[in-house]
């Protein structure tokens, strides 16, 4: 159980029992009491049935990343999937209606606690109040603000009139009892109140994806919908006015990718989100925005392949696709955040970037971090004032001038007297169509010299661990938090952990670090080590150990810290 610092819980329910609800009460009201919360959501691709869960950790110091214990295991339909099954353990308190699951959980480990939510829901208003209770059930137990959920229920349904508010509150009141008497029963359970939360915000990947681009001057999003990237696509749609945003839901992604190109060229500043297969359709398009230098920003949200793969699962598989996208050569950069905060500033970075070098940015999430919430300080939520880089351009101006550093002069059609040219075969400083072999050889060097650009102007690498460290653990993306805490519990005085963050270029403090350490140790969720082979191609140093995951579930800080106690000794 909760070893006085954490509680870890997991929500579990077939589609249309609501348990997104639960997690959104949780979550706002939890905060509001004075906990540190960390959830991550888990969903079947099915419409209709199957079993979905979230599982949230409620602390009294902030956390950023799954763990297997389950210390309450709150169920509201039967048929909870094995993964989540095999995670119960003898001390797990397993809350479920006997009758409703019947003997599902008669041969598990676990003190079973027997709550009968159907019954209850009926006596609140109906049988959709059962996650309202589940949600008054956990705030029972950690003896969260009974005024904080009073206004949430408020503040979320007071628009729906007066009884639909009362029969909520009824909802969560009785479920408020029962965590009462389940923490009554097993005292240890809850975690203390030690934090100021009062002002900090709950955000999840998505949403500091979405504001992260507008806080770098987006103002146009395209896509056409595809897991787990249309959240974006969604909150775009949602806050266009309030943002000012041109939001473009296109017939496939060529169209997308095109469409964003155009508007890139005629001026506006836009994000195309997609997953695998849509950026794959998308390659031709993009080798259209490098031999045109236009400024593009595409969020690559992985989830597992090949084709349609595990479409509402999680993975890291797709390294190899961003960083050789396109056909033929060109500049670019690819960022993978780690955390809700880097959702938010390295997506800010790639726009900035972007317009700044006149080159194409990836932003890469995958389908955990995008349902992952967590709540954050706004202070940490950090990104440079947008400036698209223009010139106003006049007579004699050419788009592709050769300049020293490669960053031609950028214009649009428009602003200023001079023709902004735009062409998708290779072409002179005008933009005029030649075919010119020392021309191309020019050309393409200007591009290039811009790709120096980018392993000058670069995103810190994230190291921590003792000062004479001599072993260097690397990760990349999601799996970052988690394996930050698994080295805190190892406590190994020799070994560091380096989160990359610019995954291309390559930049000088990985290249640096990775020749300094005397071992190199990867974790990465992926099938073949991809991070791990583009260090060794750029640095050519071998791993002496890594540890990967591809079953389509994110690393758990336990199975982290099993495999590099390990490989490490």
């Amino acid at each position: 159980m909760a070893s006085g610092k954490d509680l870890s819980v997991v929500i579990c329910g077939g589609a249309g029992y609501g348990v997104q609800t639960v997690e959104d009460i949780l979550a706002k009201v939890l905060k509001r009491s004075g906990y540190h919360v960390f959830a991550t959501r888990e969903y079947m691709s099915r419409v209709r049935g199957g079993n979905n869960s979230t599982e949230i950790r409620i602390s009294s110091t902030p956390v950023d990343g799954m763990v297997d214990e389950i210390d309450l295991l709150v169920v509201l339909s039967p048929g909870v999937r094995e993964n989540i099954r095999r995670r119960i353990t003898q001390n797990t308190v397993i809350a479920a209606d006997r009758s409703s699951v019947g003997e599902e959980f008669e041969k598990t480990d676990g003190a079973f606690f027997d709550v009968p939510l159907g019954e209850m829901a009926k006596e609140a208003g109906g049988a959709v109040y059962a996650n309202v209770i589940a949600a008054g059930l956990v705030l029972g137990i950690v003896d969260a603000s009974t005024d904080q959920a009073e206004e949430y229920f408020l503040s979320r349904f007071g628009k729906k009139g007066d009884k639909v508010v009362d029969e909520n509150r009824s909802a969560c009141g009785k479920g408020l009892e029962l965590g009462r008497s389940i923490a009554d029963k097993f005292p240890d359970l809850a975690p203390p109140k030690k934090d100021d939360t009062s002002s900090r915000r709950v955000m999840n990947g998505v949403q500091a994806v979405s504001l992260g681009a507008i806080a770098g001057g987006c103002d146009f999003v395209t896509a056409y919908p595809m897991s787990p990237a249309t959240g974006v696509l969604a909150f775009a749609a949602q806050n266009a006015s309030d943002f000012g945003l041109a939001v473009e839901q296109v017939e496939d992604e060529i169209s997308a990718v095109n469409m964003a190109v155009g508007a890139s060229y005629a001026g506006a500043s836009p994000m195309v989100t997609t997953s695998g297969g849509g950026f794959s359709l998308m390659y031709e398009g993009f080798s259209l925005a490098g031999v045109a230098e236009t400024p593009l920003v595409v969020h690559l949200a992985q989830r597992p392949g090949p084709a349609t793969g595990m479409a509402t699962r999680t993975e890291q598989g797709d390294l190899n696709l961003a960083v050789h996208a396109g056909h033929g050569e060109f500049p670019r950069l690819v960022l993978a955040p780690g955390t809700i905060e880097e959702a938010y500033s390295l997506t800010a970075r790639a726009f900035e970037i972007a317009h700044r070098y006149q080159v194409q940015s990836v932003v890469m999430t995958d389908q955990y971090l995008l349902n992952t919430f967590r709540d954050v300080d706004p202070d940490d939520l950090i990104a440079a004032k947008p400036d698209k880089c223009l010139v106003t351009s006049g007579p004699g101006y050419r788009r592709y001038e050769d300049v020293p550093n490669g960053v031609s002069p950028r214009s649009v059609p428009g602003l200023g007297k001079g023709i902004v040219g735009c062409d998708s075969h290779e072409h002179d400083e005008e933009g005029h169509v030649f075919e010119d072999f020392d021309l191309r050889v020019r050309m393409s060097d200007k591009r290039f010299r811009k790709g120096e650009l980018l392993k000058e102007d670069f995103v810190p690498a994230d190291i921590r661990g003792p000062e004479n460290w001599t072993r260097l653990v690397l990760c990349w993306g999601s799996t970052g938090p988690i394996v930050s805490e698994a080295l805190r519990d190892l406590k190994l005085p020799d070994t560091a952990l380096m989160r990359v963050r610019q995954i291309w270029p390559v930049a000088e403090d990985v290249a640096a670090a990775v020749e300094r350490a005397d071992e190199l140790i990867f974790v990465e969720g992926n099938h073949d080590g991809q991070l791990e082979n583009l260090i060794k191609s750029v640095t050519g140093r071998s791993a002496q150990g890594h540890l990967r995951n591809y079953c389509g579930l994110q690393f758990s800080v336990e199975q982290v810290r099993m495999g590099l106690s390990e490989i490490l000794g």
